[in-house]
């Protein structure tokens, strides 16, 4: 795993968020209102922070396990480049994230890119399976 000391603030913030325990309040206290996810399986940027909240926690859960690590990480301040690896179902996932902050050091853009295309069936698989279950009724 990549030390998490370092960082700009603002990178900093999404470590601790991302390295802890994914709070969803924590995570929409990093979000602007008006934040665009871009998703390497859909194909419109998801415009907003409730359905960015939604697919950064989905991936939390289906990407963020034991063996999720950043492996190399380009910090500009107010923008930022983490790559990352993990693996799903014995597919070993690499992609990265490129996250973008406004003056208030909250996140007005999160662009994901994954490879190989194995790794991104095996991503659209779990995320899909993981929204569904956030919108099934609670009983």
């Amino acid at each position: 795993m990549v030390a998490t000391t370092g960082y700009s603030d603002n990178l900093q913030r999404w470590m601790d968020y991302f390295h802890g325990d994914h709070d969803p309040s924590t995570l929409s206290k990093l979000l602007h209102d008006n934040v665009v996810f871009r998703s390497p399986v859909v194909h419109t940027p998801q415009e907003g922070k409730a359905i960015t909240m939604k697919y950064l926690g989905a991936a939390g859960q289906t990407l963020g396990g034991d063996t999720f690590r950043y492996t190399r990480v380009f910090d500009c301040a107010d923008k930022a480049v983490l790559e990352f690896e993990c693996e799903m179902d014995g597919i070993l996932v690499n992609g990265i994230d490129m996250i973008e902050w406004d003056a208030d050091g909250l996140i007005t853009d999160f662009k994901v890119m994954v490879r190989p295309l194995k790794g991104i069936q095996a991503v659209h698989a779990a995320m899909k399976a993981m929204l569904e279950q956030m919108q099934a009724p609670q009983s």
